[in-house]
């Protein structure tokens, strides 16, 4: 039990790593640019159950070379923005880190699941520092817009509710909720354009 809480400690470390960096890239820019594109951002790490069951479902034996090769979500972060071009520059800003390694992108955003769902998903490697070696630990990142989250969020919660034997008109209505939010996401940008337009024409004062 000890070797497996020790295991799993590298994955906190991970996610310690990653989110540092990301407050410092958007305190930075904060500073630099006069705006935040991180809203907020959460992270989790997978429990020994939820480990044991992915694992058991790819019919792999429970173990730590298994876990290390086979599940890359076990430490995750998810990166909440208000516009849908803060995701891409979060992205960009990630990309261009000397320590981190993007292992696997998945643009769901530019080509939405079937059910609606939007998000850019990132599997990334960073190093951890520890007393004897250095590992390489695989995280998972979720970027997307509040808008977006509140929607993956509820849809969530629905399927859980029905056990994911979802009714066909309510996955339908899930579908357009979808299409909704990305209409609303894509009005609120442009919006926030025309004000930044607007800003940049008024000549500060003598």
């Amino acid at each position: 039990m000890k070797s497996w809480a020790h295991f799993l400690l590298t994955y906190k470390f991970a996610l310690d790593e990653v989110g540092t960096k990301l407050q410092i890239l958007n305190e930075e820019f904060q500073f630099i640019h006069d705006y935040n594109p991180i809203e907020h951002m959460k992270t989790r790490i997978k429990s020994a159950e939820s480990i044991a069951a992915k694992l058991k479902r790819k019919n792999l034996e429970i173990t730590m070379d298994n876990t290390r090769s086979y599940i890359r979500d076990i430490a995750g972060i998810r990166i909440i923005c208000s516009f849908s071009t803060d995701i891409y520059r979060i992205y960009d800003m990630i990309c261009s880190q000397n320590d981190v390694r993007v292992v696997q992108t998945k643009d769901y955003i530019k080509h939405p699941k079937p059910n609606g769902y939007q998000s850019l998903h990132l599997i990334i490697q960073i190093p951890v520092f520890l007393t004897n070696r250095i590992e390489h630990v695989p995280v998972e990142i979720q970027i997307r817009t509040v808008a977006m989250d509140f929607w993956a969020s509820l849809e969530h919660k629905i399927y859980y509710k029905y056990n994911e034997g979802v009714p066909t008109e309510i996955r339908q209505e899930l579908k357009d909720t979808a299409d909704l939010i990305a209409s609303l996401d894509a009005r609120m940008l442009a919006l926030n354009n025309e004000v930044q337009s607007q800003k940049a024409l008024v000549k500060p004062e003598a």
